[in-house]
């Protein structure tokens, strides 16, 4: 833990559902300066829940940036490495918001809520950072930042029974909302915006509503989803979900620095669209002359796991180092992702990871290592 637990609950960072995590017997850590549950009944059943009947998350943590106003969408641009004016009005997209010399402060989710407003949605531990970030690149242009991250709950469903969880619960068409993509409505009678969107590699939502109502939101949510076998899970499942599904986090694969491209991300980077933005410059350098290192996914075939921070040899030399790893629950293997030297980045080639005093085979896999079927 980063913060002793006394100094989290003194700064103000608690979810709004604590009570409800300590009533469910949740084990309860510091992430991101935030109190939050890493596990209720166990990672592996969590994690199980999720990929075969559906899950129930706590993300209150997250940070919630909403930009309006005329030239809300310009200012975006500017202050981003996408496009969000191309957006229509609805949809989402992945993003990041980076340093001048193409470092990443924050991977971040772009929602269009009207034509001339825009919800950014930052990691915990960036929060402040993306919010006091923000502030000073829109500045000049005709657009407003509101940072409503305290005063929004933040809850998610994910999992295949999602749908049938969700559906009776809200007068949102989930039919016609696509991956992606954000409605304004009810959910279990509250005020909310449901987005699908989520971390897991599953299909799911996210569901916003003031601080106030969640709670209300939890327990409706918990309720309407025992019945398919759904369960709240924390972080520790949630961690293991995002890796089997490749999907980075920040603080291991992504962090000032490093850039997008070396991420596997540069097609995030919109280097095709009108007007300057900050890091432009940079990464238009790295687009056109190539990157140091690259990310890659990592069966290991030998014995052990592959762990944040171990290094990676090819033969005597030091191609790179492992920034997640873990035993997957769904493919029953250690997986693992790392950076390497471009020249050992190829699907099939063998590595070795130095884990402990001993040096184990692994082999560069393409990401990610799990696909839900469709």
């Amino acid at each position: 833990m980063t913060e002793p637990l006394n100094e989290v609950l003194q700064s103000g960072h608690v979810t709004p559902l604590i009570e409800r995590h300590r009533a469910l017997g949740a084990k309860l850590v510091e992430f991101g300066g935030w109190l939050m549950p890493l596990q209720y009944s166990g990672i592996l059943d969590e994690h199980r829940a999720v990929r075969e009947r559906a899950g129930l998350f706590d993300l209150s943590h997250m940070g919630e940036l909403f930009v309006e106003g005329p030239e809300a969408g310009a200012a975006l641009a500017y202050a981003l490495v996408t496009n969000p004016p191309a957006l229509a009005v609805g949809r989402a997209h992945y993003s990041m918001i980076c340093d001048p010399d193409g470092g990443i402060l924050d991977d971040l989710i772009v929602y269009r809520l009207a034509e001339e407003r825009f919800l950014v949605v930052a990691n915990a531990g960036n929060a402040q950072l993306v919010s006091d970030s923000l502030a000073e690149r829109i500045a000049g242009h005709r657009a407003v930042l509101d940072d409503r991250s305290l005063a929004t709950a933040l809850c998610a469903v994910q999992g295949p029974r999602s749908v049938d969880i969700l559906a009776p619960l809200t007068n949102v068409d989930l039919a016609s909302l696509r991956y992606y993509a954000i409605a304004e409505g009810e959910v279990a009678g509250l005020p909310a915006l449901v987005a699908r969107t989520g971390y897991t590699g599953e299909d799911g939502f996210e569901i916003f509503v003031e601080t106030g109502r969640g709670e209300a939101l939890w327990d409706a949510l918990l309720a309407a989803g025992r019945p398919f076998g759904c369960v709240p899970v924390g972080l520790g499942a949630r961690d293991t979900l995002r890796l089997e599904a490749g999907m980075p986090l920040y603080g291991n694969e992504l962090d000032r620095t490093t850039n997008p491209f070396e991420a596997g991300l540069g097609r995030v980077v919109k280097l095709d669209k009108p007007g300057d933005f900050v890091g432009r410059a940079a990464l238009e350098r790295v687009a056109r002359e190539g990157v140091t290192r690259r990310l890659v996914g990592l069966v290991v075939r030998g014995r052990g796991i592959a762990r944040h921070g171990y290094p990676v040899y090819v033969g005597e030399r030091r191609t790179g180092v492992v920034t997640s790893g873990t035993q997957s629950p769904t493919l029953g293997y250690p997986i693992a992702m790392a950076y390497v030297a471009p020249g050992d980045a190829e699907p099939g080639t063998i590595v070795e990871v130095g884990i402990r005093d001993q040096r184990v085979a692994a082999e560069v896999v393409a990401l990610p290592f799990y696909r839900r079927s469709r």
